[in-house]
């Protein structure tokens, strides 16, 4: 009997750990799996900022709880993982989402900020993941991986050359653990955003060059918000169960746009 659409996409009954979820795409994808009846577990360096968060998910009659997490520390992240299990259940799905912005021309890159990009986005990246994985793999629990990466990982931005090497590392990396843990009953996929409005871009965006800079790409408009939704829940969800390894633009065709 073939399942519904409805129950294909419902996550009733699954936990979800959310990185980075104290503000814009991280609030948004928490607020999407709490409504499709994820248990959520909202994870971000300051906890506090995450209250209003848990709030309004709770209101909405979701379910949703509050842990600090530092991706860059790995008795953070345990811990952290501790919490999620003692407030709902293991995590069953992962958006890895937490990352830093680090706009600046190449030779303007010191070592410092090299580091502290690469530490967040690329290596806290794995760091969460492998945690997540090995108490799946441990607990014969199946489990989805869904690594937030950028078209800035798979085409060459100006100005953008250390976020997007540690981008392009988590691309890679979505590959690799979804080629070693298949096996496992792990998927591990990326969605690669294009611009969206958040507090690293949002001034950006809307000031003149930026409106500018949107009116060259081929939807000529930044992404809204709810068109990352129908990706996230594809990937979270049993609709998406024979979907690994895979790496999703959401970006209205900027990748493809012409030379």
């Amino acid at each position: 009997m073939h399942a519904t659409t409805q129950s294909l996409f419902s996550l009733a009954g699954k936990t979800a750990l959310v990185t980075g979820a104290s503000s814009g795409l991280g609030a948004h994808f928490a607020s999407v799996l709490a409504a499709a009846g994820a248990n959520v577990v909202a994870a971000a360096r300051r906890q506090e900022r995450l209250d209003s968060l848990v709030a309004q998910i709770t209101d909405n009659g979701g379910k949703a709880t509050a842990v600090a997490m530092d991706v860059t520390d790995g008795d953070s992240v345990n811990a952290a993982l501790d919490e999620a299990v003692d407030a709902f259940a293991a995590v069953d799905i992962l958006v890895n989402n937490a990352g830093v912005a680090g706009s600046r021309f190449c030779l303007n890159v010191d070592e410092r900020n090299w580091d502290y990009i690469m530490d967040t986005n690329l290596k806290g990246a794995w760091r969460v993941a492998q945690a997540v994985a090995a108490r799946s793999v441990a607990a014969h629990r199946p489990c989805s991986i869904i690594n937030i990466a950028s078209i800035l990982g798979l085409r060459v931005g100006f100005g953008e050359s250390a976020y997007g090497v540690s981008k392009a590392g988590v691309v890679q990396l979505t590959r690799a653990l979804a080629l070693e843990l298949a096996a496992k009953d792990i998927r591990v996929n990326a969605i690669c955003p294009g611009y969206f409005a958040t507090e690293m871009n949002s001034d950006y965006l809307h000031s003149e060059e930026g409106q500018a800079y949107l009116e060259r790409t081929p939807a000529r408009r930044m992404g809204e918000l709810d068109e990352l939704s129908g990706p996230l829940l594809l990937l979270a969800s049993g609709a998406g169960s024979f979907v690994n390894g895979a790496i999703i633009p959401v970006d209205g065709g900027h990748l493809v746009s012409s030379l």
